[in-house]
């Protein structure tokens, strides 16, 4: 297995720039939400309006070999991993955990990581992501994590090692993959972090059985500059950072989404990936 942040040029192709629709957040009666599972009788699953924008998409490939998470908020791996059966949710922990922890290191010098759960998208046209098995593409643009809900992570999952854990500096950092390529179905894309303005983020509640979960949404701004991988392959992966205890002079939170590419062909395969979230610890 050879998984190595994107020092070598990737796979020769054309610089472009695409113009397409994403789906920001739009009016919203009071704080936004969202169930998991199926909520209380007569209340919607989610209160959360789409405003659609359109905007430039810039190709990635150029700065691959540069960007970084401390920066613009996401970065380029390229290698592929040894597992290939990503049914074998046991395979999952014991070989791609690994692997990911190594990429995740050497991206951000990290001392520890832990990663703390995985997500296998398969998409099915037409279908809702209501949270069932496969999950659906999250065509709307937010951030996994907020200022609150990061520290609050490593406490519901490290337990008497949380605080001393939070006295030095903390990241959320999601590894995204696809499974088969190259992708032309709704692929991601990621905002340089540097663009966007506090006020841009919304807390979102995201609501589980167990326990209630917080999110931004993300209001539409014109200063926000989109990139994505054209035609991304099984052996590429992003980093997208998505918290940071460090306050000044870091990406603390990028924004993402997956859209509809309108240069894609009609018959496309469905989008296949699967995304990992760690917990990454610096010493204080």
């Amino acid at each position: 297995m050879s998984l190595d942040l994107a020092e070598a040029p990737l796979a020769t192709r054309p610089s472009a720039t695409i113009e397409a629709e994403l789906n920001y957040l739009g009016p919203v009666e009071g704080r936004p939400y969202t169930y998991t599972f199926e909520p209380p009788e007569g209340r919607p699953r989610s209160n959360i309006g789409i405003a659609p924008q359109r905007v430039a998409i810039r190709d990635l490939r150029p700065l691959a070999a540069t960007a970084s998470v401390d920066r613009e908020g996401f970065a380029v791996a390229r290698g592929a991993s040894v597992l290939r059966d990503f049914d074998d949710e046991a395979a999952i922990r014991a070989v791609y955990y690994p692997e990911s922890a190594r990429i995740l290191q050497a991206a951000t010098g990290a001392a520890r990581v832990h990663i703390f759960d995985h997500t296998i998208r398969r998409r099915i046209p037409g279908a809702e992501d209501r949270g069932a098995v496969p999950r659906q593409p999250v065509s709307r643009v937010h951030v996994d994590h907020t200022e609150r809900s990061g520290p609050q992570r490593v406490r519901d999952l490290l337990g008497e090692e949380a605080e001393a854990l939070l006295r030095g500096r903390v990241q959320i950092v999601n590894l995204w993959r696809p499974l088969a390529g190259p992708v032309r179905d709704m692929p991601l894309a990621v905002a340089d972090a540097r663009t966007a303005a506090p006020a841009d983020f919304v807390a979102s509640d995201l609501i589980y059985r167990d326990r209630v979960g917080e999110t931004y949404q993300v209001r539409f701004n014109p200063a926000h500059r989109w990139y994505w991988l054209p035609e991304m392959m099984p052996e590429e992966a992003l980093l997208l950072k998505c918290y940071d205890s460090r306050r000044e002079g870091v990406a603390r939170f990028a924004p993402h989404t997956a859209f509809a590419d309108p240069t894609a062909p009609a018959d496309a395969p469905p989008r296949q990936s699967i995304e990992i979230r760690a917990l990454l610890f610096h010493p204080a």
